[in-house]
Order: structure tokens, then sequence, then C-alpha cells
């Protein structure tokens, strides 16, 4: 299937002065059937892109092996692409410096665009135009017109595969509101674990949504260092749908019986089973991840590993002691450093406990945020990330 997209493209050579990230007429026509299309754009985004727009970047900035050019395929992600280009991908407004006036939302583009990388008076900037070495002069004036492809949305910031599943099933609780959430209360045969399609009858307060998630008896969170209670993080076991409603029945002796209400689980990360408790599964929230620092200067720990882990690796989920109340909103990110061992002095007689260095280990990026705590995907790192280690600003 085809769909016909506009691609209106005002690009004068003096407008794309020095920009790393020249002027981009986007469409966002694509993404009107969602929320996506009022994604924020900082002051402080603005105030780089503003500058950069006027000067471009110094030749230092640039990536050690960033192409003169690059066509941006299906598959590319805003980081990937930013990577290529720039030593730190999270300088986003570096990169995507535009005319901001006329551009609502500078996050997006598209596949099929030349981003050319041109190199002046050693500042670098970033046009739309063809490859390098097509012409005396590479930069060229894009006209409207009208091109028929295939059904492809804009880029992503960062690959979302790796964090879309856990949008809902990574959830942390202010206080233990679960304990008195519905709950399995029995099975049908009286079996003990429940997969998908299976019938699991609850009791408890059910309103008239239709679809829940299923979670494991929620466990407090305590700081790594103070012990202070953060949170409660509730395990995921699945989802279930809600099909019959209960009610009560008068028995023969005169007493009532209740008879709980009937569901049928949907999916299962993990096997269900009576104490279970549900949670109304919450409308999805259209988050544009745009890559960024702080918006101030921040620190703090690593809680635990996403499900139960010891130890989280590349493109795993940690929960971190800061949230929104400390300014960490989705989009963050941070730098990982892994605390340093405490160790004894064996070349002294009264063996000094010594506090190795905190080492820079590699990148986090927050993707979902609460009042006192967060979620965030590992970027990258050269070691397992264990509790307990470190994160600031990049």
């Amino acid at each position: 299937m085809t769909r016909r997209h506009h691609f209106a493209y005002q690009a004068r050579r003096a407008a794309f002065g020095a920009a790393i990230g020249a002027t981009l007429c986007l469409p966002i026509a694509a993404l009107a059937q969602s929320a996506a299309a009022t994604w924020p754009v900082t002051e402080g985004q603005k105030s780089t892109a503003r500058k950069v727009a006027q000067a471009g970047v110094p030749l230092s900035e640039l990536a050690p092996n960033a192409p003169d050019s690059h066509t941006v395929v299906p598959g590319d992600t805003l980081w990937g692409i930013s990577g290529l280009f720039l030593k730190s991908p999270w300088r986003w407004p570096e990169l995507w410096g535009m005319n901001l006036e006329q551009i609502r939302n500078p996050h997006l583009i598209y596949p099929g665009q030349v981003l050319v990388l041109e190199k002046s008076d050693g500042r670098a900037r970033l046009v739309v135009g063809r490859a390098a070495g097509s012409g005396a002069d590479s930069t060229t004036r894009l006209s409207p017109r009208v091109r028929s492809s295939a059904i492809t949305g804009p880029l992503a910031s960062i690959p979302l595969n790796l964090i879309e599943p856990f949008l809902n099933e990574a959830v942390v609780f202010e206080s233990d509101e679960l304990a008195a959430a519905p709950r399995i209360v029995a099975t049908p045969e009286g079996s003990v674990l429940l997969s998908r399609g299976d019938k699991a009858y609850v009791r408890g307060e059910l309103g008239a949504q239709r679809d829940y998630r299923v979670f494991r008896e929620a466990r407090p969170m305590t700081d790594p260092t103070t012990g202070e209670l953060l949170g409660y993080e509730a395990s995921f076991v699945g989802t279930a749908e809600y099909v019959l409603e209960g009610g009560t029945l008068a028995a023969p002796n005169g007493n009532v019986n209740i008879v709980p209400a009937t569901f049928v689980i949907t999916s299962a990360r993990k096997e269900a089973g009576v104490g279970d408790r549900l949670s109304p599964v919450p409308a999805r929230d259209f988050v544009n991840y745009v890559p960024h620092a702080p918006r101030q200067p921040i620190g703090g720990q690593i809680v635990s590993i996403y499900g139960d882990g010891l130890s989280a690796g590349q493109n795993q989920i940690v929960l971190l002691n800061r949230g929104l109340a400390d300014g960490m909103d989705p989009g963050t990110v941070l730098a990982l450093w892994r605390d340093g061992r405490v160790v004894a002095d064996r070349t002294s007689a009264d063996r000094a406990a010594l506090k190795l260095p905190d080492e820079r280990e590699g990148r986090l990026f927050v993707f979902r945020s609460f009042k006192r705590m967060s979620y965030a995907l590992v970027l990258s790192t050269s070691n397992p990330v264990r509790r307990g280690d470190r994160f600031t600003q990049p």
C-alpha cells in the first residue's frame, strides 16, 4: 500500500548559514492520529539552536570519522545519526539547529533525506542537499514536490523497540496501593498457575474498564545509600480482560455467597496465580524521546535492576533514585559511573580500607519518570551495571 506525502523544503543558502541541522520543513500529518504532534522543544534547545544556526559548531566537536554525507534509510534513529556526526549524540541542538519560528517540531526526519556535512573556517554545518562531490555546489535548493512511497513514519529518536514493552510493564507506585487492588482469588479446577487463555476469578472493586495489568506483590524500593523508602515496584505478570461481572448469590441455607468476576489472561510474561493483583491499563502516553542533558546538575544511584537481576548490560532496564521531583524527565541522558570497590590496603600493617575511584562506564537514557524514581535504558556500558552504581549529568 502507498501513501502520498507532501514534502515542502524552503532552503536558502543564507538560511542554512552554519547550521548543524539546517532548516527542515518536516511533515507531521502522519502523526495527526496521535498526540505526538505537540512534543515540546525546551528554551535551552531553542537558544542553542539559534546560536548554532548562526555559526555552526567547531570541527573539534565532530566525531573522528564523521562522514561527508549520510542518506537517511529506514531503521536509522536520530540518536544513531547524531552519533555519526558528533562526539556526543545527546548534544541534540548542535546537530539539529533549525529555523524554530517556522518549524514546530525540529526532531523528526524521514528516510530519503540526504544530510551533507559542510566544513569551512573551522566550523561545521549540516545541510540538506546532494551528496558531497555531486557538483560544484553540494547544497541544492529543494522545491515543493510530491513523492509517492510506502507508508513510512518519521525516524524515532532511539530504538523504540527496546523500551516499548516496558511502557506499561515497568511501574512504580508511591504507596503500596496494590495491597487493596482487585486480586485473583481462585482458578478453574484449582489450577495453581495460569497462562494465556486461562480464566481467573477476581474479587475486588472493579470499574467499567475491560483491560487490566496483572502484578505480583509490590516490593519496597529503598535508596542505596540512605535506606529511605522511595516507592513500590510491582513485578509485571501479564494482562487480563474483564469478561464477566461478579455479584452475590443466595445459598439454600440463607447465607449469601460472593461470586467473583471472571477474567481471561490475554498475555503472560510470567504465569499468574492466586494472590496476584490487578490494575487498569492506563491510557497510552505518547512521548517524544528527545535526548537532552538534565535541566540542572544531578547525581544519584541505581536502585535496582529490572526483572530481579543482579546486574544489567547494554539495552537492559534499571531503576534510578531520582524522578520528576528532581527534574528527571523522559529523554534525559546521564553518564553512568561504576561504584569504586572498597578494598584493604595490603601493603600496610593496619590494612586500611581504601575506596577506589568511581569509573565512567557508559550512558543511561531515561524513558519513564515517576515522582521520586525513574526507569532508564542502559545505552552503553563497559562492565555489568549493579545496584549502587552512580549517575551524573553527561
